[in-house]
């Protein structure tokens, strides 16, 4: 064999190695990428489990709720004003501006009896972690310490925007213990979502109710709202609260 020759398979035989070497280096990619897209595929679908399978638990029903169990009241009035209200909601957040201490003060001289109703029709304007869900379930537990309104008032001046994630489980401990929430029971019902299940309930009463958007308000029953169906003001509400008082 000329040297000629001997070169041009010398160098067929290393563009033939390079073949071989690209090729195990492309099957290792396609292999460590498919053990990735696997690692995530089960990541996430523990992940999904995880958070979608605590609605799925027991349903334990506060002992402070009223109204079937879908509510909690502040004060005793012959007047009931139903608010149901979704923590997510940017429309609530504006309705306790602009009423929420009216009626609050109608509640505590017993004029009225007002009952929160929490629900969670906004889970999807959070990423995945079902915020709606998981700070009512935290207002339910909040309740069971005798400090509802403490912790509603808190979750509504610390709203998260629609479409973020929300507010972590442990942000909402830490606004709970900011506003005097420091048992051990309301931090375990929280991280645990003892009252996941009893939200859902809450919200399939909602629907159940005819109501289709929150904030909602009912007067003795029947529901109110102002102009081409738009939320009531304080004014109406106020209104309609001292004919039903006679």
């Amino acid at each position: 064999m000329s040297k000629a020759d001997r070169d041009r398979t010398a160098k067929a035989r290393k563009i033939i190695e390079q073949q071989r070497a690209a090729e195990r280096r492309r099957k290792v990619t396609i292999w460590t990428s498919v053990a990735v897209v696997a690692v995530l595929l089960i990541a996430g679908f523990i992940g999904y489990a995880t958070v979608s399978g605590r609605d799925q638990g027991k349903l334990v029903i506060p002992g402070a709720a009223v109204d079937e169990g879908t509510a909690f009241a502040v004060g005793s009035g012959p007047v009931t004003v139903d608010l149901y209200e979704d923590f997510m909601c940017p429309n609530c957040k504006n309705f306790e501006a602009t009423s929420g201490a009216t009626l609050r003060q109608l509640a505590g001289s017993n004029k009225i009896t007002l009952r929160y109703h929490v629900v969670s029709i906004l889970d999807r304007y959070s990423n995945g972690t079902r915020y709606s869900t998981r700070s009512a379930a935290a207002a339910a537990a909040a309740a069971e310490d005798g400090k509802f309104t403490e912790l509603h008032d808190a979750l509504y001046a610390n709203q998260p925007a629609e479409g973020s994630t929300g507010l972590s489980t442990a942000t909402i401990v830490e606004l709970a213990r900011s506003a005097g929430l420091t048992s051990d029971r309301f931090v375990a019902a929280v991280e645990d979502g003892t009252y996941e299940p009893w939200v859902t309930k809450a919200t399939d009463t909602f629907s159940a109710r005819g109501f289709t958007g929150t904030p909602s308000i009912a007067v003795n029953g029947k529901q109110l709202t102002g102009p081409d169906d738009t939320v009531p003001g304080i004014d109406l509400i106020t209104q309609t609260i001292d004919r039903a008082a006679g």
